[in-house]
């Protein structure tokens, strides 16, 4: 934080208006990875609300755990039917060996995504979020993230929201430490959308 805050004077800014960003970590595991995807295109509230409905309905989120759930037991959780069917590819492939979460520590960054974009309905963005919070690498850079992307915009005064590709490059001076300027950028988009207490 302190090496963005000397090269960028813009972070620099975001940094002494709104503090220090959290950290935003995550365990790693199969619960992270499956709340992920149920964050994939729905805000965060409704998905966290999904997940703790999941979590009223087994003692213990593992992947026998979800098997063992019917459609409708999943569907009362709040799950639409293509999130219960990446669900259970996620939980299948784990429980029958065949994808090895635990290993993504040991491989590099993109190594790693590979991997996880194997699995049916994770995208780079699942990836990413993934690798970011869960394993806290610290030089992934969600491109394709709306919330960074219109952060960006404000942060570094476009006009407008930049695409991907135009997100990429902007990051590309905040090497290797693209994931502490995400970090940066969700804390100014969260605290500049606060409504007063």
């Amino acid at each position: 934080m302190r090496a963005l805050g000397k090269a960028d004077a813009d972070l620099r800014e975001v940094i002494a208006r709104h503090g220090p960003p959290p950290l935003w970590e995550r365990e790693p595991g199969f619960p992270t990875l499956l709340r992920i995807i149920l964050e994939q295109q729905v805000s965060l509230a409704s998905a966290r609300a999904t997940y703790e409905r999941l979590l009223m309905v087994v003692s213990s989120l593992t992947p026998a755990a979800l098997l063992a759930l019917d459609d409708a037991a999943l569907r009362t959780a709040g799950f639409s039917r293509q999130k219960a069917s990446y669900a259970r590819d996620l939980a299948r492939s784990l429980a029958d060996g065949t994808f090895d979460l635990a290993a993504l520590e040991r491989k590099d960054d993109l190594a790693a995504r590979v991997e996880l974009t194997r699995l049916r309905g994770v995208g780079i963005w699942s990836a990413d979020i993934y690798l970011l919070m869960a394993l806290r690498r610290s030089d992934v850079w969600p491109r394709s993230d709306l919330a960074l992307a219109t952060a960006a915009a404000e942060v570094k005064h476009l006009e407008r929201r930049p695409s991907p590709d135009d997100l990429e490059g902007l990051a590309s001076s905040w090497r290797p430490w693209r994931a502490v300027a995400a970090r940066i950028l969700w804390h100014h988009y969260l605290s500049t959308r606060r409504r007063p207490d």
